[in-house]
């Protein structure tokens, strides 16, 4: 007989689950029990309940496998719903547990009651609470399965009190196979069909589910069709950007010419990815009279769902790019082969820097991060203006390199480079974080110290909320509100919690400090303070105060 905590824990483990993220919390201290007797489950302590789901939805992201965070009812829940979205937006298998009142107390409003499907219900692929401990076995199979099918995404599972106490014999659930859906053989002979009458195509990659092996497949089918590879938002790492084929990141402020390129294509593959807002330039980048789209996912229900295709393909990523890589190639040269050279000139030019004020250019501290990291290097971002300058001048190199979210989640950068170093203690990991995202979950800096996750925080300090102060001045010029920031010293705070920290406001300064951090073997931040001034790769504040901003797609 076994209590509740120990049947959790042990489905756990069947699962394959090596480390679950948790902020402690009383109503599920049987399973803090069972784990004091397992410690091949690794438990993870945060500081904050979202900066405990964003680990495990980057680990989600990383692995493939869904992420774990255990928190409890009320407070605890509401606070770990900054990373559910997270992962219902970015398509990650997750699994979020949560403690609950006893239910002998149901519907009384009990201390911290929260209402599972009622709460969660509009962010998670599915809810439920555990009522009877000998299914909980079976219930958690089935959240693992259903994170993992189709779309991947959140599920919530709820464990009173009562049920994580009580005792039982039941056995570990087995995990049925996730479906992993492929292109038959005529849907790929349509698919090269329309290739043979296509006079500008493009690929559009990003979503679910890449590996080596799919950015490998891609590669290799680029290159047989010289045909051209955008990235979809925040999903850069879904080829190698030095690849001849690859044109650019279809994310906010886009460059004019790739825009333009996406609108006149006559043929887009998009593959895995949602072809959500931000990719399609708020969805009309695909509208062009006779554009047709085959649009592969891996879920029935996403493929067509927000822009229509004329041929949906029920595939994963790497099933729909090996389909891919094993067409036979043109027996000549295609007329498109000057178009995609004129993309990738473009993107070659466009993320290039642009000489913009001092003191520390933050174009030139992405580009050393880019030059200087090895190529497995896992980068991490959260949502603000300094992310522009990751997206257009860091050069992704190999799949699984990029964690940031394409919810547009700001505080996300340094809790998912804890769980990356975690998972991939071997390989350098580095946040970027500007002064208002990295205080959305600074506390983390104390799980990165007390788990000896060896990271490197790069943070932009600017003294303000740069994006809403941009979006400001280009609506009301002149009128500035709510956006400035008046900040702690950040490397005095970083020194607080036990990590390596300097401060540099020279350009030419950052690599020594980089070097230095990474050097130190604990986890390190280095403040980069940049000029106000210098709020976009492409504008100062004053040209869009002045309406004077330089052109490029915004989208």
């Amino acid at each position: 007989m076994r209590h509740g905590g120990h049947i959790v824990v042990d489905q756990l483990r069947a699962l394959g689950v090596r480390r679950v993220f948790t902020v402690p919390g009383e109503s599920f201290l049987p399973v803090l029990d069972a784990l004091f007797d397992r410690p091949d489950v690794q438990a993870i302590v945060c500081r904050h309940e979202g900066g405990a789901a964003m680990m495990a939805e980057a680990t989600g992201k990383l692995t493939g496998q869904p992420g774990i965070a255990i928190v409890t009812r009320g407070p605890g829940a509401t606070n770990a719903m900054s990373g559910l979205h997270v992962a219902r937006q970015d398509q990650t298998p997750m699994l979020l547990l949560v403690g609950l009142h006893a239910q002998h107390d149901d519907n009384r409003e009990a201390f911290q009651e929260i209402d599972i499907g009622a709460l969660f219900g509009s962010v998670a692929k599915w809810t439920a609470v555990v009522r009877s401990l000998e299914r909980l076995p079976e219930l958690l199979a089935r959240a693992w399965h259903t994170a993992l099918s189709g779309r991947p995404g959140p599920v919530v599972l709820g464990l009173p009190e009562d049920v994580l106490a009580a005792e039982s014999d039941a056995p570990v659930a087995p995990c049925s196979c996730v479906a992993r859906p492929a292109p038959d053989r005529a849907t790929m002979e349509r698919v090269a069909s329309m290739l043979a009458t296509a006079e500008r195509p493009m690929v559009i990659a990003g979503g679910p589910g890449w590996s080596e092996a799919a950015a490998r497949d891609l590669a290799s089918f680029a290159t047989r069709f010289d045909i051209p590879v955008a990235a979809a938002f925040r999903r850069q790492d879904s080829i190698d950007n030095r690849h001849p084929c690859y044109v650019g990141h279809l994310g906010l402020a886009i460059d004019a010419p790739l825009a333009a390129g996406v609108r006149d294509a006559d043929l887009v593959i998009a593959i895995a990815t949602r072809l959500d807002e931000i990719t399609t330039g708020g969805y009309d980048l695909l509208r062009s009279p006779g554009q047709r789209i085959v649009h592969a996912h891996p879920c029935a229900d996403e493929a067509g769902r927000s822009i229509p295709a004329a041929l949906a393909v029920v595939a994963t990523a790497d099933a729909f790019t090996a389909a891919l890589a094993g067409l036979e190639g043109p027996a000549s040269p295609r007329p498109w082969a000057q178009r995609r050279r004129d993309l990738r000139a473009a993107y070659a030019a466009w993320s290039k820097p642009v000489a913009r004020p001092r003191p520390a250019r933050l174009a030139s501290v992405v580009r050393t991060l880019s030059d200087t990291l090895p190529d497995a290097a896992i980068v991490t971002n959260g949502a603000g203006n300094y992310a522009a300058f990751l997206h257009r001048h860091f050069t992704y190199k190999r799949a699984g390199t990029q964690l940031a979210p394409a919810s547009g989640s700001m505080g996300y950068g340094l809790p998912a480079a804890i769980a990356a170093k975690l998972a991939s203690p071997e390989v350098p990991v580095v946040a970027l974080a500007g002064d208002g995202c990295l205080m959305m979950t600074v506390q983390e800096l104390a799980t990165a110290v007390q788990h000896r996750a060896a990271i490197v925080v790069v943070v932009a300090n600017n003294a303000m909320y740069g994006t809403i102060r941009m979006h400001q001045e280009r609506t009301f010029p002149g009128r500035v509100s709510a956006t400035d920031l008046v900040n702690p010293d950040l490397v005095a705070l970083a020194l607080s919690f036990g990590a390596f920290a300097e401060r540099v406001d020279r350009a030419d300064a950052f690599e020594p400090a980089l070097q230095r951090a990474m050097a130190s073997g604990s986890p390190a931040l280095i403040e980069v303070v940049v000029d106000p001034e210098a709020i976009t790769p492409a504008a100062t504040l004053s040209e869009i105060r002045a309406g004077q901003e330089p052109g490029a797609a915004k989208s």
